[in-house]
């Protein structure tokens, strides 16, 4: 895995965490994803730890 997809993941990940803060602050409603908010965050951290080995 090369350094340009290594930080495309990250931005990813960060755009995922976002997103979810923001529903949660009721800042942003996504209807069809606000059960899985929690998920969305667990998903983005795994993909954090997935660039750092």
């Amino acid at each position: 895995m090369n350094s340009r997809t290594k930080a495309l993941i990250n931005a990813l990940a960060v755009i995922l965490v976002l997103v979810a803060v923001l529903m949660e602050m009721k800042t942003i409603i996504i209807p069809s994803i606000q059960n899985y908010a929690f998920w969305i965050v667990v998903a983005a951290f795994g993909m954090v730890l997935v660039t750092k080995r």
